[in-house]
């Protein structure tokens, strides 16, 4: 089986929304299939898309994987579904959102289903903020994710003190 590397984005503003994501974590940690070896401190961030909702608190996480990227995407809507997420409306409140960003080096289009790298990134500064954290060098169309979020240097993202590794995993802490 060959492994490979995956990252990924969570987000909420319902609930407890750091415990939320902390358990995402650990249930793709604990997967057979799955290994999480960066996760990012948490941050929280202002609505996108949709302004009048409270603010969210969002992360990123490296995985090593040897599930295919349509499997591992219908792993992480599994644990969303587990953890109560309800699709009413779109960029809404939500008590998480897991998102594949990026799967291996690949493009990926399935329409309607699935697109990699995620078509979005490179608009949202939660995701650039925290992704620039764990793999600054990740190349998006031949630039870095650090060169990406220097970008959005001037918007309101916050990162929390919160100790590490907050989401209860084995602290491992790589850089790539």
């Amino acid at each position: 089986m060959m492994v490979s590397n995956a990252w990924i984005s969570l987000g909420g503003n319902l609930g407890n929304v750091k415990e939320t994501m902390a358990y995402a974590l650990q249930y793709l940690d604990r997967h057979a299939n799955c290994r999480v070896v960066a996760v990012s401190s948490i941050y929280k961030t202002p609505p996108w898309g949709r302004t009048n909702q409270p603010w969210f608190l969002n992360a990123c996480a490296k995985l090593t994987t040897t599930l295919e990227a349509a499997s591992l995407l219908q792993l992480c809507l599994a644990i969303e579904q587990k953890m109560q997420r309800k699709r009413i409306e779109k960029w809404g409140p939500r008590t998480i959102d897991i998102d594949i960003l990026f799967y291996e080096n690949q493009s990926i289009t399935m329409l309607g289903y699935l697109i990699l790298p995620h078509p979005r990134i490179s608009e949202r500064a939660f995701v650039l903020t925290p992704l620039k954290e764990i793999t600054p060098n990740l190349l998006l169309d031949g630039e870095s994710i650090a060169r990406r979020a220097e970008r959005f240097q001037n918007e309101s993202i916050l990162k929390l003190s919160i100790e590490k590794p907050w989401w209860g995993g084995r602290g491992e802490k790589l850089h790539q």
